[in-house]
């Protein structure tokens, strides 16, 4: 797991991000805001750890760029005031937790872990329902429906769909459904992939105006609003 760590106090930095790392952590270590910016832009960071004063954007404008960007990324704010107002002032900008200094970077590790639990549970839950445009797919039930209107499906019906919609907008080959749908279990030069196409085209796209099973010719097969 990688953290961005915002901290202007080079010895805390160091300190912190050597502990983290001795617990597990990727630690990339910055000094002002707008370098969390750059970084924003050229990597991916599972966690966020921002102090508020340093130089440069603030932790708090960098809390809320980020969230503009990603609504699910944790963000723990480290910051030396403890006034209920710089509280406030985080919460509403969305930080999930707030850390007042000094504080024991046992602690600290605690909060990281809950948080990380936390949206790996959101993320399994959102997992088992997928939604495009009115479509939705509940695969815990087995369930599908468009526009709130419940749709009967075969077993492969509901697995070809829901490669289709797992494969968020790409197109997939004819090869890759019959491997993932059927697992090579027919021979793949019949038009069994396109019977199934057309199958979900009637019960899902028919008696709907907007269209969501799309063909890309000679490539595969996409599901996407448009």
């Amino acid at each position: 797991m990688k953290i961005l760590l915002l901290e202007d106090d080079l010895i805390l930095s160091a300190e912190l991000s050597t502990f983290l790392e001795n617990s597990g952590f990727e630690v990339k270590k910055v000094y002002d805001g707008d370098l969390v910016l750059r970084e924003v832009d050229q990597d991916i960071y599972d966690i966020y750890l921002l102090d508020i004063n340093v130089p440069k954007l603030n932790g708090l404008k960098v809390c809320e760029i980020i969230r503009a960007h990603d609504q699910n990324v944790p963000i723990i704010m480290i910051s030396a005031y403890s006034d209920l107002s710089s509280k406030k002032d985080a919460f509403s900008l969305l930080a999930d937790d707030y850390l007042v200094k000094p504080f024991q970077f046992e602690e600290l590790l605690m909060r990281i872990n809950s948080l990380i639990r936390r949206k790996d549970i959101d993320a399994k839950f959102s997992d088992e329902i997928i939604k495009i445009e009115d479509l939705t797919i509940n695969k815990t039930e087995q369930k599908v429906y468009r526009n709130n209107q419940e749709i009967s499906l075969t077993v492969k019906e509901l697995q070809l769909l829901v490669f289709l919609a797992e494969a968020k907008g790409r197109t997939v080959s004819k090869q890759q459904i019959t491997e993932h749908v059927w697992e090579h279990n027919f021979n793949t030069n019949t038009n069994t992939v396109e019977v199934y196409i057309n199958f979900l085209r009637k019960k899902i796209d028919k008696d709907f105006d907007v269209k969501l099973i799309h063909t890309r010719s000679g490539f595969g097969y996409y599901l996407s609003p448009a």
